[in-house]
């Protein structure tokens, strides 16, 4: 699933394949199509404003090539128009964490971490292609500060920064709550500890590796453009 497009919402992203017609001279039919392809950007936008509230930003392609206009367009050229949609709901999602995370150290504000198809990315303003996304924090006491344990923040952060993402953006791609294993950052550190490790024997039967699944379990919202 490319990241930038969303070719199931016709005609929000769409080949625009229009014939010109034959018995026109070809100065006449790039017109012809040019203006076809102007038109169906213009409702491309339209519909996106009403769904969105905003017109996101776009690419443009002729016959394959990204270009910054229609220039070059033949009469059986080939016009798509790709929005940038999938960027923009990423982009929101870090932004909102950010801003619903509790500031006493700023900490827990900086371990945000994003990850495309399990391989971990540093700019949610530029996600590598990928199937998934899962956005988890790498701190410790992510989960009592999910329980409402933080008076800064007594709803917790994740599951409402999901629940405002499935309603802003629920058109353009399935946005998930969950908790998901992170063995890495702060919480892979904490769950090499003694204090952790004896905790796991007081709480947790069952394969060492089980126990540290359960130790390094962070709430995450999960974001997967092949599902809505």
């Amino acid at each position: 699933m490319a990241r930038r497009t969303i070719a199931r919402l016709d005609p929000i992203a769409r080949d625009i394949a229009l014939m010109a017609d034959e018995a026109l001279s070809p100065e006449a039919q790039s017109t012809m199509l040019a203006g076809a392809a102007r038109a169906a950007l213009q409702e491309a936008q339209e519909t996106n404003r009403a769904a969105l509230g905003y017109v996101p930003d776009h690419d443009t392609f002729v016959d394959g090539a990204k270009t910054t206009g229609l220039t070059g367009i033949t009469g059986r050229s080939t016009v798509l128009f790709e929005f940038h949609l999938l960027v923009d709901v990423i982009e929101w999602i870090d932004e909102q964490l950010i801003i619903h995370s509790p500031v006493r150290t700023e900490r827990y504000a900086r371990s945000h971490v994003w990850f495309a198809d399990g391989v971990e990315f540093e700019n949610p303003s530029r996600p590598p292609p990928a199937e998934g996304y899962v956005v988890l924090n790498a701190q410790p006491y992510a989960r009592k500060i999910e329980r409402g344990l933080s008076s800064q923040a007594p709803d917790g952060v994740y599951q409402s920064v999901a629940a405002m993402a499935k309603r802003r953006f629920g058109n353009i791609a399935y946005v998930g709550f969950s908790y998901r294993s992170f063995p890495g950052g702060a919480i892979g550190e904490w769950a090499q500890s003694a204090s952790a490790q004896d905790l796991a024997k007081r709480i947790r039967s069952g394969r060492t590796a089980a126990k540290q699944d359960w130790l390094t379990r962070q709430p995450c919202i999960a974001l997967d453009p092949g599902r809505w």
